[in-house]
């Protein structure tokens, strides 16, 4: 008997059914794709769930619809409308094309789909059950114009899968995120998402990207942003982006679409963040939403199975036109509109010979104030970390300075040189005390005013489920309203926050990370909190606060890398420096 074998046709679309369905977000991203592609206007996602996970997923769309003969064919492998030949697959202009979908969906759940053609004579449509890849029942049935498909019991036959999927909340989560990237690329389609029969999710058919924008994110976040345009003989370039004060600590808002085909491209992202140069930090993203409409044949989807990711045909032009497009839209702009200005008192200041004439009264006094607002924000956060640790593990140094307010400059009792990177010192110093109050059970600070956020269907869903998280880790937070949370407490190591966006940004990059490992997660949180309470580059220190963070940091555990693994301080001894100047 030959050791190779033909798989038989089970076997064969299981496997399928691996690659194209990982989880129930992939079940509702199949059945949107080719809702779109029959021409819906609006479409209906219901989900139900218990406290296991997805239970159903139904689908109803206004297209164009099947007939009996068609709505059996569908659940053929690679059985599709949509091209004909190898010679389409370079010019495809619909979301789907390999015939995948239904077949791949019904090998590994209990599918049940209901269809009418549009202007169909007859009001009966035709009702397909298909278990495990089997059809087992076909009959006629009242039905509206369009495609109902309800999908039950998934995963009931590979139950290696079933067991990998993660928590309610989370799988919500990724079908909410499925369901805005589809609706940020297709405004001319109404999309309505209830679970358990509560709406969570609604956008109007208005054919605009910018009220898709305001439906999912909210009216504020919409009128804050700037209009993006660009033209190439190839491709259009449309799309919004936000003022650098709108900016985020991750790349997660930045979503882009080709010929309306949500994608990821780390490629494109990068040419986003390009065109705002200096704008940004190094560790700042900007919330954008960009469309690009490019000629078919200089797009190759069919590199991915769930074709999130796309060839390109002369990319670096594609790129440098985002780049300049961005830049383009970000000049003339009131960049700065959303951020308070210092208010300086002016005055007219006449230059005469002699000595060099003094700053204005009102400079020096707004100077003052910003400079002693600044050392009385480092002084406590410094406050609040001291008398962590009790062994010495530094070497002793003496602060003799600041290069750019970033760096400590330190002299050891050898005559050592030291350079410390003053954030990623005093991170080291909350990331142990943060971990101490952790282990012990303590550490909350009550916020004298809650902060409330507002987020997404998808950032809430992942929200809900972190709460037991974020709560032992010292976060008091409850629900507030639909998608709507009130936080009443932070981790000590936060201290007393003045400024709500520190309490949104640290949730915020817990949330970017979802696909961690539970203890990954706990670990994220620590991190996250110690990254966000501590000395920032580019904050002034007086001699005596650069003394006491040296202090504090020796008296960590591991003083020499911060909690991301980068150094801390770094030492040139008396021969190294000798060498860097040819003394030897």
């Amino acid at each position: 008997m030959t050791k190779i074998q033909v798989l038989d046709p089970e076997t064969v679309n299981q496997i399928a059914a691996g690659e194209v369905v990982e989880r129930p977000a992939s079940v509702v991203k199949e059945l949107l794709e080719n809702a779109i592609d029959a021409g819906a206007t609006s479409i209906l996602i219901d989900v139900a769930s218990d406290l296991a996970g997805i239970t159903k997923i139904r689908v109803t769309d206004n297209g164009e619809g099947m007939t009996p003969e068609e709505a059996v064919l569908a659940f053929h492998p690679h059985a599709t409308s949509k091209i004909r030949d190898i010679a389409d697959l370079s010019a495809i202009k619909t979301l789907g094309f390999r015939g995948e979908a239904l077949a791949t969906i019904a090998a590994v759940a209990e599918v049940t789909l209901v269809t009418r053609p549009r202007g169909a004579a007859a009001l009966a449509g035709a009702r397909i059950v298909v278990r495990g890849g089997e059809v087992v029942e076909k009959s006629e049935v009242g039905a509206p114009e369009g495609t109902t498909v309800v999908v039950e019991r998934l995963f009931y036959n590979t139950p290696a899968r079933r067991k990998f999927l993660k928590s309610r909340n989370t799988e919500l989560a990724h079908i909410y995120a499925v369901v805005e990237n589809l609706a940020l690329a297709h405004g001319d389609v109404a999309f309505r998402v209830v679970h358990n029969g509560k709406e969570r999710m609604g956008t109007q058919r208005s054919g605009g990207l910018l009220n898709a924008v305001a439906g999912l994110y909210g009216a504020d976040l919409a009128r804050a942003l700037i209009s993006v345009e660009g033209r190439l003989p190839f491709l259009a370039i449309r799309g919004y982006v936000s003022r650098p004060s709108e900016s985020r600590g991750n790349p997660s808002q930045v979503v882009i679409s080709i010929n309306g085909r949500s994608i990821t491209s780390r490629q494109i992202a990068a040419a986003i963040r390009e065109g705002y140069g200096t704008l940004l930090p190094k560790d700042r993203y900007p919330v954008a939403f960009i469309d690009i409409s490019i000629e078919t044949g200089l797009v190759d989807v069919n590199v991915h199975p769930t074709k999130r990711e796309v060839r390109l045909s002369r990319e670096p032009e594609i790129l440098a036109a985002v780049t300049a497009a961005v830049a383009e839209a970000l000049v003339g702009h009131d960049l700065a509109r959303d951020v308070p200005a210092e208010p300086v008192q002016q005055q007219i200041v006449v230059p005469e010979p002699g000595p060099e004439p003094r700053p204005a009264v009102g400079e020096v006094e707004a100077s003052y104030t910003a400079r002693h607002r600044e050392l009385a924000l480092s002084d406590k956060q410094l406050r609040r970390t001291e008398g962590t640790g009790a062994e010495n593990l530094l070497p002793a140094m003496e602060p003799v300075g600041q290069v750019a307010a970033t760096y400590i400059v330190a002299e050891g009792a050898d005559g050592t040189l030291y350079l410390v990177d003053q954030h990623a010192a005093h991170e080291r110093v909350l990331y142990d005390q943060v971990t101490e109050q952790r282990d012990a059970g303590a550490g909350s600070q009550e916020l004298i005013i809650p902060v409330v956020l507002s987020l997404p269907p998808k950032e809430s869903a992942a929200l809900r489920d972190a709460i037991p998280l974020l709560t032992g880790e010292g976060f008091v937070m409850e629900e507030f309203g639909r998608d709507t949370f009130a936080v009443r407490a932070v981790p000590a190591a936060l201290g007393a926050v003045e400024d709500p966006e520190t309490v949104r940004e640290t949730i915020a990059d817990f949330l970017a990370g979802e696909s961690r490992t539970a203890p990954d997660r706990r670990e994220a949180v620590t991190c996250i909190v110690a990254c966000r309470g501590a000395v920032k580059a580019g904050a002034r220190l007086t001699h005596d606060q650069q003394k006491r963070l040296l202090a504090q940091l020796a008296r960590t555990k591991t003083p020499w890398t911060c909690p991301h693994g980068r150094p801390t301080v770094v030492a040139f001894d008396k021969r190294r420096l000798d060498g860097i100047f040819r003394r030897r």
